[in-house]
């Protein structure tokens, strides 16, 4: 869920301009699961660029402030997660924690850094939610611990159905500063594809498993 339509236009112009997001609907990048994919995304760039990442921490500080005033931490996921779960905590004088893919095989094993104690409340903050897979092992760890996860907040989501399926089956509400239709759209008016590319775009998001056949061509 978008709730600053017109920061996630700008968010996305700012994606496209330092090339964190990448549309090459004719010549597809191959993600690491297999599937063709128009666009390639890399969040990890806005790090370098102090006027969009404080642009992106003011936005997950207001939206934690509106929704979630008393939470008690704020958590990253490992790793791109991190810095920004840091600059939000430390917006919000709030403590911070991090979240592991999984447990470290040495020291103290620890999965979740930081620490959240049993019963405290937090928000999760990704950097990118592609089939919501990772996003939702955190929430899963923390509600391991006797954690209670009020939100999973991200810069950028692909927005596959499967993914707010698997969100809603959590029943963790999920908000992102920008999305994938926002996105193309910015593209479009920035000249940056042709809107002949429109229905090849859409119809990856769609069915990004099987694209750039269609359903029935499997």
């Amino acid at each position: 869920m978008i709730l600053n339509n017109s920061f996630a236009r700008e968010l996305a112009a700012h994606l496209l301009d330092i090339n964190a997001v990448v549309l090459r609907p004719n010549d597809p990048f191959t993600w690491t699961s297999g599937w063709n994919s128009p666009i390639y995304c890399d969040n990890r760039l806005t790090l370098r660029f102090p006027e969009i990442r404080n642009k992106i921490e003011n936005e997950f500080t207001a939206i934690i402030q509106e929704k979630y005033p008393d939470v008690d931490v704020v958590t990253g996921t490992a790793t791109a997660g991190i810095p920004h779960a840091a600059w939000v905590a430390a917006n919000l004088n709030k403590p911070m924690a991090y979240v592991r893919a999984k447990a470290k095989a040495h020291g103290m094993g620890n999965q979740i850094e930081g620490g959240v104690k049993k019963g405290e409340s937090t928000v999760v903050i990704e950097d990118l939610i592609s089939t919501g897979g990772s996003a939702i092992s955190v929430v899963e760890a923390l509600k391991f611990v006797g954690a209670k996860v009020d939100a999973v907040l991200s810069i950028f989501t692909y927005d596959f159905d499967k993914a707010s399926k698997r969100f809603s089956d959590t029943e963790v509400p999920v908000y992102t500063l920008t999305d994938y239709k926002t996105l193309v759209n910015v593209a479009i008016e920035k000249g940056v594809i042709d809107g002949d590319d429109l229905d090849l775009l859409s119809s990856w998001r769609d069915h990004p498993e099987v694209w750039p056949d269609s359903p029935s061509d499997e």
